[in-house]
């Protein structure tokens, strides 16, 4: 079946975008077509076709696709049908950050803890949670049947703590530390450098100032 076909990693990384559009769509409109998804997912039709043929969803010529059901299938794939629940370990200004950010439950993410090494912070109000001191870790991310984990420590903490969530149980791990953390083959891991992603920027910046030889 082609719902049970291999996802590309590609293709992984471009569902949520459909998936945003789909849930804006959801309500106002019962069909979309690949191009209107496309458009609003920053890609092409033809990609969006290919995509979505890995779910098993191929849509109906001259009509599009049911949204509602586009969601279900996505979320069914992305493990979003369920509740996942979400550790943070950090609790610097980034750290506060995200664990307050209104938009996870929405998408199927409950922030149940955030941790921090410093005492000072030890039961701040972050979010729907309070901070609690990084040498509980390990016995609270059992207790709260936690899922992922988000890393954002200082660089220097950063390998070590990964080394507890795994550890503890911990399979999927997002690190915003700025360090490159490892982790076993068996652990799902996405490394976000901030630096970097500005860097990459500035080279783009540079690029589209730069003129043309001869113009």
């Amino acid at each position: 079946m082609a719902a049970g076909r291999r996802i590309p990693e590609a293709t992984v990384s471009r569902l949520p975008l459909y998936l945003r559009v789909l849930n804006e769509a959801n309500g106002s409109v019962q069909t979309i077509s690949s191009e209107v998804l496309a458009l609003r997912a920053g890609v092409n039709a033809a990609q969006v076709r290919k995509d979505l043929s890995y779910l098993g969803s191929y849509g109906t010529r001259g009509v599009g696709y049911e949204v509602g059901y586009l969601v279900r299938q996505i979320n069914r794939r992305l493990g979003l049908d369920g509740e996942r629940h979400v550790v943070i370990v950090g609790a610097g200004n980034l750290g506060q950050a995200l664990a307050s950010y209104g938009g996870f439950p929405g998408r199927g993410f409950q922030v149940v803890a955030a941790f921090d090494a410093d005492p000072a912070k030890f039961g701040r109000v972050v979010g729907p949670t309070r901070v609690e001191p990084v040498s509980s870790l390990a016995e609270v991310l059992r207790q709260r049947a936690a899922d992922i984990a988000v890393i954002t420590t200082p660089a220097p903490a950063a390998q070590a703590v990964a080394d507890v969530l795994v550890e503890a149980g911990i399979r999927s791990i997002l690190n915003f530390a700025p360090t490159t953390v490892v982790v076993p083959d068996h652990v799902a891991l996405r490394q976000v450098d901030l630096g970097i992603e500005l860097q990459i920027l500035s080279f783009y910046q540079q690029s589209l100032a730069t003129p043309v030889a001869g113009f």
